[in-house]
């Protein structure tokens, strides 16, 4: 039984190791030619024309029903209805919109501009939560055990963690803005059948394609800096990183 667990330990001990030696390498050599990949990305979608994200709606105007002459004198808007105690009332007016069926022109389909630049980042974004995951990991496995006092290489160590923790959970909320794009996308083309002479609407869309291109390149800005960052932060601070605690730390005494 000690036999195995010595085994098992070996096992744990050489995977650490190798993990170190990894993700070293990962901050060293991968993180600077991230940066200009997707510097060199961000730079083609800026030369992007704005015109070519606005995409068709596929949902057209149906053209205007035709009122319904009624046998009375009276204005439509003035009839009135007997309530169950003989009250004149005025009928309440609810917008009920378009009953939709099926659309004439087949599916409506999403934005093949935003959709190809979204494809694109979205393998980025999660190499970036990879990374930043495993850097936090790396460092904590470089922390020594707790003592009193000679604490500063700890303190640079916890502060880097810090910000790879922090990379992690933003890199999350990028993956979750795409998701809700097309979510919000659909709830307005729902709105458009519902309700296609409303030209606001179909300017909606208009409005948030465009949005949708801006946090893109911001979203790409935001991962370069991110990768410069952490790699700046530990390229500068990698001696106390690797040995937090100096070995002559008796003769500051």
């Amino acid at each position: 039984m000690a036999a195995k667990e010595t085994a098992k330990s070996k096992k744990v001990a050489d995977f650490i190791e190798n993990f170190k030696k990894e993700t070293e390498a990962l901050v060293t050599d991968i993180f600077p030619q991230k940066v200009l990949d997707i510097e060199e990305i961000y730079q083609k979608m800026v030369a992007e024309k704005k015109s070519d994200v606005h995409a068709s709606i596929n949902i057209p105007i149906p053209e205007a029903a035709s009122l319904k002459e009624d046998d009375s004198d009276e204005p439509t808007t003035k009839k009135r209805k007997l309530d169950a105690n003989g009250s004149d009332s005025l009928p309440a007016a609810v917008p009920s919109g378009t009953p939709v069926l099926v659309f004439p022109n087949g599916k409506v389909p999403y934005n093949a501009f935003i959709h190809k630049w979204a494809e694109s980042i979205k393998p980025l974004i999660t190499d970036l939560m990879e990374h930043a995951n495993m850097v936090k990991m790396w460092i904590s496995f470089l922390i020594p055990k707790i003592e009193d006092g000679n604490n500063f290489g700890v303190s640079i160590q916890e502060d880097t963690m810090a910000e790879a923790r922090q990379v992690e959970t933003e890199s999350a909320t990028y993956l979750d803005q795409l998701s809700r794009y097309y979510i919000s996308r659909a709830k307005i083309i729902s709105r458009i059948a519902k309700y296609p002479h409303v030209e606001d609407y179909r300017q909606s869309i208009r409005e948030l394609d465009e949005k949708q291109l801006i946090c893109l390149r911001l979203t790409l800005c935001e991962m370069r800096n991110h990768y410069a960052s952490l790699h700046d932060i530990i390229h500068k601070n990698m001696e106390k990183i690797k040995k937090p605690r100096s070995g002559n730390a008796e003769n500051l005494y």
